[in-house]
This record gives C-alpha cells, sequence and structure tokens, in this order.
C-alpha cells in the first residue's frame, strides 16, 4: 500500500529515533570486574551491573510487543540459574519482562500527553534460593515524544475591537494556540500563526499571534464587523506540522467622523393660532451617520422672528429638535414666523475637523392659521363695590369683552347662574352693566364671586369668560346682644357689692372702626334694689350684688333686663335678659343647689330619686293599661246583629279548614249541640221584605242525620236569601267526602231546588235587581225559560 506524505514523514522519524537508541539498548548491561556479590558476609562489594534510562516510542501501533531494553547481571552465566523480576509504575500491566533473559517489552499503545516517564525498580534473584544476587536498583523508561497532536486555542473563538478609521497597525487582538506534543524535543510543540480569512484588512504576527489591522481608513459605516479565520500550525509551520484553527470577530467601534446633516435646507409647518402654550410646533432632526455618543446633538435659534415667540430642545432618545410654543399665537397680530436652526454635533473628535463643521443649517417657516376665537374680557378680574343697603336694580359695574376675529362679531353678556344661584345679580346682554336683583345681606354672604359669560351673536359656541367679585360693604343693620347664653347664680350669702357675672355682647356688623358697646339697666330696672350694673368700656360690663339676704324660698329667679347699645350710624340698640338663679352655695361660693323645692322634699329623698319613682309608677300604668284592651279586643263576627250596623266593609278571610282530620279549626260543639235555637241573623247591607221565621230546635238524632240537616239549613238559607245573588262566603261544614248525600252544596243550583219561593217580586225593585230577576224569576222573559 502506498503511504502519504505526513505517514511517510512519521515513518522516516520512527526508523531514525530506533536505529540510534538501539545500541544503547543493547548495552545498558556492562560487566564488572569485581568480585561476586556475597549477601551474607559483611564484606560491601561493587555492584556488578548497570544501567541508565530506557527510551520507547509513544504511540506505537504494532501487534506484537514493543522491545524496550534488556538487563544482564554479571552473576548470569546462562545456565538459567537466574531470574529477573521488575516491580514499580506499569510494571506487569504495561512492562513485562521475561524472567530468564531480562527483555523488556511493552505490551499497551503509550502517549506521552498521558504521562511522559515511568519509574521501575529490577532485582536479579537466585532461582532455587529465591534470593537476591544483586541489590534491588531503580531505572526509568522515558516515552519518547511524536508530533500526534494538533495545536488548539483554548479560548477561541475569540471577538475584539478596533476604532474604525484607525491607522496601519494598530493592535487588535492576541491569539494563543497550545500544543501538547514535548516542547523540550523537536518541532513538535513550536507553533507558527497564519491568517487565512480576514484578508487585506487585517495580519497576524506569525510568532506572538497578534492580530492587526493592514488597511488604513476602514470606516464602520460602509462595514462594521469582520470575520477572521487564524491558523496555528506546528512544526514551525513546515510540511507536515499539524494545525488548528480559530476565528475571531472583529468589530469596527464608532468615532465622531461623520457631521450632522439636515436632510433639507427649509421646512415649513401650519399652526392654529389656538393651539396652547408649551404645545409642539413640529419635530426636525439632522441625519447623522455615527451612532451613540457621537450622534448626540444639540439644536439652537440662531436667528429669525420668532427668537422669542417659540424654543426648541432636543429629544434625548431620538436626537430630533421639538420646536414648542412659548408665547399664544395671534393670526390678527403675525400670520408668520420665520425661524433659522443650527444642529451640531456635542461630542467632537479633533482628529476629523478636517472632515468638515460639525454643525448645519436651516430654516423653518411657521405660518399661523386663523381660527374662530371666543370674545376676550379686557379683564382677567373685575372687581366692584355695592353697599348692602343698595336697592333692587343698582348698578354696580360694567364689564366689557370684544370679539378678537377680524369680523368682530357682536357680543351678548350673560351671567352664569352656576356661579348665582340665588340670582342676586342681573346683567345687561348688550352693554354688560351689572344691577342688583334682590336686597343684599352683607352678614349672610360678603363677597359675591360670578361668572359672566360673552357669547359671539354669530356664533353662540364661542364663549368668553370673565370673572366678577362684587363685596358687600357693611351698614349698621345688625342690633348688639349676648355673646353667649349665660347661666349666672347668685349666692344665698352673697354680700352687696359682690360680682356674679362678666358680661359681653357681639353685633353681626363690621364697622371700619370696630365695635364699641354700651351698658345701662333699663329704665324699669334701674332702681332695682337686688342688682346693679357697672360698664368696664371695654365691651363688657360686670353684674354686681346690691344686698344681702337671698333666699330661695322667698324668690329663687331673678330677670335683669339689660340695655346694650352699639357705636354705629344710626346706632342700633337690644334689650336682653339675664337670668339670676338663687343657690345655696358651699365655703368657696361654689353653687350646690339652686331649686326652692329641695326645702319641702322629705327628707333622705333628692329630686332624681323622686322622678325616677314616677317614672316607674308610669310604666306599670300603662302595661295594665295595655293588657286590659287586649283582653277586650274580640273578633267582629261576619254577619252583623241589629245594633252592630255597618256597611260598605269587605271582609276577606283567606283561611280554609283541614279537612276531616282538622278538629280545631272549627268548633264542633256548635254542630252537636242540639239544644241551641239558631236565630235567623239577616244582612244589614240591604232590607229583606221577607221576613223568615226561627229555624227550629234541633232534636237528638244521629251523627249523619245531623250532618244531613245542618247541611240542608245552610242551602235553604241560600236558597231563601233574597238580599243577593249566591253569597260569596266561606261556609265551613264539619264533614265533607266523596258520594255526600248532600251532594251539590252550591247555591247556583237552588233554582233546579225544590223550593216554593216565589222570586217574581224581584221584578218590582226596579233596575238595579233585573239580572236576579232574570236569573230566578218565572215569567215569559226570564233569561233561563
Amino acid at each position: 500500500m502506498k503511504l502519504g506524505k505526513v505517514e511517510f514523514c512519521h515513518f522516516l522519524q520512527i526508523l531514525a529515533l530506533f536505529l540510534c537508541l538501539s545500541g544503547m539498548n543493547q548495552a545498558e548491561i556492562t560487566r564488572s570486574r569485581s568480585k561476586p556479590y556475597f549477601q551474607s558476609g559483611r564484606t560491601r562489594t561493587k555492584r556488578s551491573w548497570v544501567w541508565n534510562q530506557f527510551f520507547v516510542l509513544e504511540e506505537y501501533m504494532g501487534t506484537d510487543p514493543l522491545y524496550v531494553g534488556k538487563l544482564h547481571s554479571d552473576v548470569d552465566k546462562g545456565d538459567g540459574s537466574i531470574k529477573y523480576i521488575l516491580s514499580g509504575e506499569g510494571a506487569s500491566s504495561i512492562f513485562i519482562i521475561d524472567e530468564n533473559t531480562g527483555d523488556i517489552h511493552a505490551t499497551k499503545r503509550l502517549d506521552r500527553e498521558e504521562q511522559a516517564y515511568y519509574t521501575l525498580r529490577a532485582q536479579a534473584l537466585d532461582r532455587l534460593t529465591n534470593k537476591p544476587v544483586e541489590p534491588e536498583s531503580e531505572f526509568v523508561i522515558k516515552i519518547q515524544d511524536i508530533n500526534d497532536n494538533e495545536p488548539k486555542f483554548l479560548d477561541g473563538p475569540y471577538t475584539a475591537g478596533v476604532p474604525e478609521m484607525s491607522p496601519v497597525g494598530t493592535s487588535v487582538v492576541q491569539v494563543t494556540a497550545t500544543d501538547a506534543d514535548d516542547p523540550t524535543y523537536g518541532n513538535s510543540a513550536r507553533v507558527v500563526y497564519s491568517i487565512l480569512q480576514g484578508q487585506p484588512y487585517f495580519s497576524v504576527e506569525p510568532k506572538t499571534g497578534v492580530i492587526k489591522t493592514a488597511l488604513p481608513n476602514m470606516d464602520r459605516e460602509a462595514k462594521d464587523q469582520y470575520l477572521l479565520v487564524i491558523q496555528a500550525k506546528d512544526m514551525v509551520g513546515q510540511n507536515g506540522g499539524l494545525s488548528g484553527t480559530t476565528s475571531v470577530t472583529v468589530t469596527l467601534t464608532d468615532v465622531n467622523d461623520n457631521p450632522p446633516r439636515f436632510p433639507r435646507r427649509s421646512y415649513q409647518y401650519n399652526v392654529p393660532e389656538s393651539l396652547p402654550v408649551a404645545s409642539v410646533v413640529a419635530r426636525i432632526k439632522a441625519a447623522d451617520a455615527d451612532v451613540g455618543p457621537n450622534a448626540e446633538m444639540e439644536y439652537k435659534i440662531v436667528d429669525g422672528d420668532g427668537l422669542g415667540v417659540f424654543k426648541i430642545s432636543v429629544d434625548k432618545d431620538t436626537q430630533e429638535g421639538i420646536i414648542t410654543i412659548q408665547k399664544e399665537l395671534d393670526f390678527e397680530a403675525k400670520t408668520s414666523y420665520t425661524l433659522r436652526i443650527e444642529a451640531a454635533n456635542m461630542h467632537i473628535d479633533p482628529r476629523f475637523l478636517s472632515l468638515g463643521p460639525f454643525s448645519d443649517m436651516t430654516t423653518v417657516k411657521i405660518i399661523v392659521e386663523d381660527v374662530d376665537e371666543p370674545p376676550v374680557f379686557t379683564s382677567r378680574l373685575y372687581s366692584m363695590v355695592v353697599s348692602e343697603a343698595a336697592k333692587v336694580g343698582t348698578i354696580i359695574g360694567t364689564v366689557a369683552a370684544h370679539d378678537p376675529d377680524a369680523s368682530n362679531s357682536p357680543v351678548r353678556y350673560s351671567i352664569d347662574r352656576n356661579t348665582d344661584l340665588e340670582r342676586y345679580f342681573n346683567i345687561d346682554a348688550n352693554s354688560g352693566v351689572i344691577t342688583t336683583a334682590k336686597s343684599l345681606d352683607r352678614e349672610t354672604n360678603a363677597i359675591h364671586n360670578i361668572t359672566v359669560l360673552a357669547m359671539e351673536s354669530q356664533n353662540p359656541a364661542q364663549i368668553g369668560r370673565g370673572y366678577v367679585a362684587i363685596t358687600i360693604l357693611d351698614i349698621n343693620d345688625n342690633a348688639p346682644e349676648f355673646a353667649m347664653e349665660y347661666e349666672t347664680t347668685v349666692c344665698e350669702n352673697a354680700q352687696p357689692g359682690q360680682v356674679i357675672q362678666k358680661i359681653s355682647a357681639i353685633d353681626k356688623d363690621d364697622p371700619p372702626n370696630g365695635h364699641q358697646f354700651y351698658f345701662s339697666l333699663t329704665a324699669e330696672a334701674a332702681n332695682n334694689h337686688n342688682f346693679t350694673l357697672q360698664d368696664n368700656k371695654d365691651n363688657t360690663a360686670t353684674v354686681l350684688t346690691k344686698r344681702n339676704g337671698f333666699r330661695r324660698q322667698e324668690q329663687s329667679v331673678f330677670y335683669l333686663p339689660i340695655f346694650i347699645v352699639d357705636s354705629g350710624s344710626p346706632s342700633l340698640s337690644s334689650t336682653n335678659t339675664l337670668t339670676i338663679r338663687v343657690c345655696d352655695c358651699d365655703a368657696d361660693g361654689i353653687a350646690q343647689t339652686c331649686n326652692a323645692e329641695a326645702y319641702i322634699l322629705p327628707a333622705g329623698l333628692s329630686t332624681g330619686a323622686l322622678i325616677a319613682i314616677l317614672a316607674c309608677v308610669l310604666t306599670l300604668l300603662v302595661l295594665v293599661l295595655l293588657i286590659v284592651t287586649m283582653r277586650r279586643r274580640k273578633k267582629e263576627p261576619l254577619i252583623f246583629d241589629e245594633e252592630r250596623d255597618i256597611r260598605e266593609n269587605i271582609v276577606r278571610y283567606d283561611d280554609e279548614g283541614g279537612g276531616e282530620e282538622d278538629t280545631e279549626a272549627f268548633d264542633m260543639a256548635a254542630l252537636r249541640n242540639l239544644n241551641i235555637m239558631r236565630d235567623t241573623k239577616t244582612r244589614r247591607d240591604v232590607t229583606p221584605e221577607i221576613q223568615f221565621l226561627s229555624r227550629p230546635t234541633f232534636k237528638s238524632i244521629p251523627d249523619n242525620v245531623i250532618f244531613r240537616e245542618f247541611i240542608w239549613e245552610r242551602l235553604k238559607e241560600a236558597d231563601v236569601d233574597p238580599c243577593a245573588p249566591p253569597y260569596d262566603s266561606l261556609q265551613t261544614y264539619a264533614f265533607e267526602g266523596n258520594g255526600s248525600v248532600a251532594e251539590s252544596l252550591s247555591s247556583l243550583d237552588s233554582i233546579s231546588s225544590n223550593s216554593d219561593q216565589n222570586y217574581d217580586y224581584l221584578s218590582d225593585w226596579g233596575p238595579r235587581f233585573k239580572r236576579l230577576a232574570d236569573m230566578y224569576g218565572t215569567g215569559p222573559d226570564c233569561l233561563y225559560s
């Protein structure tokens, strides 16, 4: 079979190495001229066998064990009396020895990258005595490396970045490959780097693996990413060496090498004049091919007639220039504005200033569109005053509004009644004059805030609003009065001139200089012998006693009228009565009891105790009355006696018996009592012309007969009753069932019964009874004839 280039090279290397080492392995044992070694004696003799390192090639692929070397002792005469044994790393499992000849073989494929050498121990023994004839000695078997591992990039694949427009030779990244072969032997681990993909943009240093730029002015905006393939080859890159590759992704990072540019030299936008302040008018953007901070821009208005009306700011997210309104627009004042706007980069790289100015200019024209605006008042807030004494129709003030549009439509005025619910004011629709519509009271409402509406005559939907604050001026129309309800007491042991109460007054009015009140006793109370009043001249007064010896049993309450005058113009006055109670006081003058009845109360009982006792008695009386009333109440019968004439009452009973088994709903004794005489009771709502005799007394007969007779009596009552058609009432029967001998109980069948009653007289009762006459009469015009 033919060998490839690589396989042939490996074969030559192994063959040369084998030839170089074969002589050394064959001559590992050198004979010694010293005396034989005797273990039993104390005389130490020189060792009779020595050896050096053994070498064995890794990755042996043969079928037979690989010969490593030979051990031989001078003591061995070749007669088979000596045997050799091997111990240590890999003994018996990897390395075996022929105990007769001392030949060592490797039984497994060895890999230097797994273990580079093995340390073993060899000994020669007497075959008969199994005693060593030579001392045990240690030797090393070293695995000889071959180029069987390719270089590997342990950190690959790589990513790196380099600024765009970098000069040639700018370092990008360093790649490193490792080779597991023995770096101390041959060139198996000597790696050389080369670039397979990525030229002519990048290059790589063969020995260091540093990747560098190879072309100048690489532009990120043209291409921002490159994929490189780097190769590492051992054997110094010679033919037959093994190689490995990795990829390197190189990204060009941005630099500010592109100035901003507006796509258009001019822009035009239309905006309505009603657009509120701070509203966005337009968004413009200068294009910049850079990204990130290199594309950040600032905008400013550098010229134009709208410098104070508009402003421009930047949107940090989109880098757009946002034009907004700073002042209200007025089509009638100015119809258009022109702005010169500049956009400039915020972060400029001095290296690229030669590429031109990093700013640009454009023109923005803003056209103001006319809209129908509501009327505008000459003032946003009107302040007016009016006296609370003003009569209805008094003119308070005037408001004025006009249509700001070119048409200047007439304006009509009205008051928003939500701000004047009581309708205190009116306004003239044409002139805007505000007048009073009701009497005003400052004490009720001192300031009225109303809203005046101004509407265009041609377009009532356009409404302007003006605000009017009407202050009500005060007049002296309220008399002074006590500041509070005073509870004044005087002790029975009070001395003359003792202060018992200090009073003050209030006035709902609000004079400009404040209140000044004057206190005095009324004329009829001025000469009383009990109390006097002293005006303190500070809007207060003091009540004093004029004598001593007050007694509750003589007079428990005194009424002192006090006259109070204010300082208004004209002044107003009022008389207020101070109630003074005489009380029993303790030693400190604190009232204990103020009721005169306390003198006549029994000993040991207070007023509260007596009231509690009286309340309990009244409660018991009420309960007794309720119980008596409930017991006296009786259920009214359906049919009334003569003396209880109640007409035109409808009584409804939704109660029915429970049948044969119900023995509680109806009193059975009434049916079984044969001694009861049943009096005929007639209805009171009509007066029958025919009277009937009382029914006969019941006799003592069997139960069935009793029931039958009772039923027949009820049937006869219904048959002969001339007062009404079949009477809708609940008839209670003690016995009712299938096959009853009484048959049907309905009075509707009474016409077919054997009754001797003649109903022809119903025809004489008038048209109200005509229906009954037709039903029961026997004349030729009878309904059922």
